[in-house]
This record gives C-alpha cells, sequence and structure tokens, in this order.
C-alpha cells in the first residue's frame, strides 16, 4: 500500500537536530526557529470556529494573540471574532490565513473530514498545530498526517484533553494499570455511548453566510441539508466515524496507553454486534464506490450501537462498546473505573491512603516532565521549547485508527487482522480497500 511507519523518537531527533542547529530533511522547515524572532506571546488564529472550534480558540486567545480567524461559515467567524475588537481579522478560507508570515500557530477545530488537509497545509507554512479529535477520517490520513509531521518538525498538539485533564484520574489510571498493581494480563471496556439516528431530512439551498461546496471538501458532492452541518456532522459516515470515533477515541486512547499498546494500536478487531440504521451492506456499497453518495436516504448514517472485541500484541484486550461513559480497567489483581468525574475501585482507594506521593511523581513521569492541567497549556509550552506534546501525532493516529479498524470490522461484519509494521492488513483486500477514499477534486490532500 505503500505506507512508511512513523513513532516518537523519530520525531525527538528532528526536534533536537533542529534544536541544535543541525540540517532538517526538508525545506518545508525553513521556520521552525520561531522563537528567535516571535514575540513573547505567540500570534494564533483559529481555523473552523463553531461549537467545539470555538472553545478550543477562546483556550488559545488565552495564551497568545488571537489575531486571525477563518470558518465558511460567516456568521461563526463573526460571532468567534467580535469579543477582540477588531484585532481578529476574519477569512472565509482559510489559506489566506495560512499566508500570513505573523502567525505562529493555529487550532484546527472543523469537521472532521478537514481536519488532515488543513493540517498539513498548517504545517507546510511553518504553523504550529492544535488539532481537535478524532485526528482522521481514514487509516490512509493517519499514515499522511504522521509523515507531514516528520518532515516538517512542527509540533502537534492533538485535541484528546483526558490526557491532560480531568484532575489527572485519567492519568493515575493509566500509571496504576501501568504499574502491575492491577494485575499482568489486563483487559478494558471502553464504553462512549449511542450514536444518533434520524431522516430522512429535508435539503434546500444552502444559506448565503455558508460556502456549501467549501464545507464538502473532499467528501461527495450533495445537496445542502441543515443536518449534515453543525453538531450532527458526527452522524455522517461521508464526514466522520460516527461515536466510534468521536467519543470513541477518548476512552480507547487512554485504554491503549494503560495497557501498552500506544505504539502499535490493536492486531484484531472482531465485531460483536451493531446497528447502522440504513445498513451495513448499504454503507459498505457506498464507501466502496460502488452505489453513488447521492443515491443514500438524506438519513444519518453512522453506527447507532456497536460492540467490537480489540486484541493488542502483548496479549492485552480492549471492548469498544456503545454503553455507559466509562472505561474500565481490570486484572487479575483488582479492577478500576474512570470517567470525567470520578476514579473509583479498591486498587486506587489503596494508593490514596498509603503511596500518595509516588502516584503523584509517577502521574508527573507519565506527563513528560510537565504540570499536568490544561491541554492547550502543554501545547504552548512545547512549541516554546520544541518538545513533544502529550497527545502527539504518532500515538493518537494509533488510538483513532483503532476506532477506524472497529468500523471496518463492522462493515465488513468479520473479524480483521492488523500488521502495525507493513500498515496493513496482509492478505485482505476488502479491509485494504476501507483504508482510504476518493478525495474530490480540489479538495484533495497533498504532502
Amino acid at each position: 500500500m505503500g505506507f512508511s511507519r512513523h513513532n516518537r523518537r523519530q520525531f525527538l531527533r528532528v526536534g533536537a537536530a533542529a534544536r541544535m542547529g543541525a540540517a532538517l530533511p526538508n525545506v518545508w522547515v525553513s521556520q521552525f526557529t520561531w522563537a528567535e524572532s516571535a514575540s513573547e506571546r505567540l500570534n494564533v488564529a483559529a481555523i473552523g470556529v463553531g461549537g467545539r472550534g470555538t472553545e478550543i480558540g477562546r483556550q488559545a486567545a488565552s495564551l497568545g494573540n488571537m489575531v486571525a480567524c477563518a470558518d465558511v461559515h460567516r456568521k461563526n467567524a463573526e460571532n468567534f471574532a467580535q469579543p477582540y475588537e477588531g484585532r481578529c481579522e476574519i477569512y472565509g478560507d482559510y489559506r489566506k490565513v495560512l499566508d500570513r508570515q505573523d502567525i505562529d500557530a493555529v487550532t484546527i477545530g472543523t469537521p472532521d473530514h478537514w481536519h488532515v488537509k488543513i493540517a498539513i497545509d498548517a504545517m507546510k507554512a511553518g504553523k504550529d498545530v492544535y488539532c481537535e479529535k478524532p485526528l482522521t477520517l481514514t487509516i490512509e490520513e493517519s499514515n499522511l498526517i504522521c509523515e507531514a509531521v516528520q518532515k516538517t518538525g512542527r509540533v502537534f498538539q492533538v485535541g484528546t484533553q483526558q490526557r491532560s485533564e480531568f484532575n489527572s484520574m485519567f492519568l493515575k489510571a493509566v500509571v496504576l494499570a501501568r504499574s502491575g498493581r492491577l494485575g499482568n494480563k489486563l483487559q478494558a471496556i471502553s464504553s462512549v455511548g449511542q450514536a444518533t439516528s434520524g431522516g430522512p431530512f429535508p435539503t434546500s439551498e444552502p444559506p448565503e453566510f455558508l460556502d456549501w461546496d467549501f464545507w464538502l471538501g473532499q467528501a461527495p458532492k450533495v445537496p445542502f441539508c441543515e443536518s449534515r452541518i453543525g453538531w450532527s456532522f458526527r452522524w455522517w459516515l461521508e464526514y466522520s466515524g460516527g461515536q466510534v470515533t468521536d467519543w470513541g477515541v477518548h476512552h480507547t486512547d487512554i485504554a491503549l496507553w494503560a495497557l501498552g499498546g500506544e505504539e502499535t494500536g490493536p492486531i484484531q478487531v472482531t465485531p460483536v454486534s451493531f446497528d447502522f440504521p440504513l445498513g451495513r451492506e448499504l454503507m459498505l456499497e457506498a464507501l466502496t464506490g460502488k452505489r453513488p453518495w447521492q443515491e443514500l436516504p438524506v438519513s444519518y448514517n453512522v453506527a447507532k450501537s456497536f460492540d467490537c472485541d480489540m486484541l493488542l500484541p502483548n496479549g492485552n484486550t480492549i471492548k469498544l462498546l456503545s454503553g455507559p461513559n466509562e472505561l474500565i480497567i481490570e486484572g487479575e489483581q483488582g479492577k478500576i473505573r474512570v470517567n470525567r468525574g470520578s476514579l473509583t475501585g479498591k486498587p486506587i482507594e489503596d494508593l490514596m491512603d498509603a503511596d500518595k506521593k509516588w502516584l503523584d511523581d509517577e502521574v508527573r513521569k507519565l506527563y513528560r516532565g510537565k504540570e499536568p492541567g490544561s491541554h492547550m497549556r502543554n501545547f504552548f509550552e512545547c512549541v516554546k521549547d520544541r518538545s513533544l506534546p502529550i497527545s502527539d501525532v504518532y500515538t493518537h493516529t494509533k488510538s483513532v485508527n483503532a476506532c477506524h479498524m472497529a468500523n471496518i470490522a463492522m462493515l465488513l461484519n468479520r473479524t480483521i487482522k492488523w500488521d502495525p509494521e507493513k500498515y496493513e492488513f496482509p492478505g485482505d483486500a476488502e479491509a485494504n480497500a476501507l483504508t482510504h477514499r476518493p478525495q474530490r477534486e480540489p479538495y484533495q490532500i497533498v504532502l
């Protein structure tokens, strides 16, 4: 398939070379040493400023100078820029933001199908990037974004904020699981809730304040439907992986980290049960080009409910399912449960009483020597010292690929096996065909 392999060690070698003044392997990194001429506060821009995009843009503005924003939805951009009283210039085309030489970093809060193209364009323009999760739409995009980070040497943080925030509860769960105190053979349940179903929905002319063709980007050309934009984009496979990738990547990311699979991801995924409202066969036909997307009902089409088993190279297992929002990690010596509201279980309760200092020290080590608490602050700190953020692109793509594999296994309705070294499903043409998609001109991703 022509995929290459990427890892964090290679990034760290590139970053170290840059800090020492050594030559870097690609012309894209000509602006790598931004700090030599940048002011004390970074100039930042926000690309995609709907709901979540506004939230991360505001976080970045609290740490830097917000000088520009871009959105194909003009009202979103106007609402975002309003508090900055003329200091934040508005654009409809993100490429005009990237043309500005005074911008050091960007946040990306667009729908999922735009993440990788904008991120690669931003890095090629010399910008550091904070991008929302799930980072990619396909497994092939995961490979492309890793290659771009490697070539450019840019700092890249993915918005899986459970790695930084929520009182370090997820970090504590990871430390405990990796310490062996739960046992040597671990299993996790990544339970992330159901997707939304609905439709068919009416189509109409797009509103005058929205560039509909630009919003669609690489995705198939279809008539405007209000239920495709805003929060609801998540429920269309054209633009997202549904709840499997949207919330699934949060808990599955932590599960892989805790169970020692963050460098590989799973090697086998088996579907147990699932429910595609339009039927898996119809969605498989659309994804493989056997049926035009325009012929599908104008309805939400992602898996509403799901249950998949994942096997890691070390024998540990993860179950990804649409149950109550929580992550459970269990071994032969104990079990813990964590979500954004609590961390419970006898093993953690015993530690909090007897070994709290040990736990706090291990959390700081896990967090690569920095202080956890703010995911955006971690990004800004790493931009300044050119270090690897806590939610780096290399581990995140393993996590999002695990979720992509769950969707692929359900669409094929059978077990699939993955080779992380070859970056393919060995001898499985059907599964490999689902690792990529046609991209509509002129919105293709170009390295």
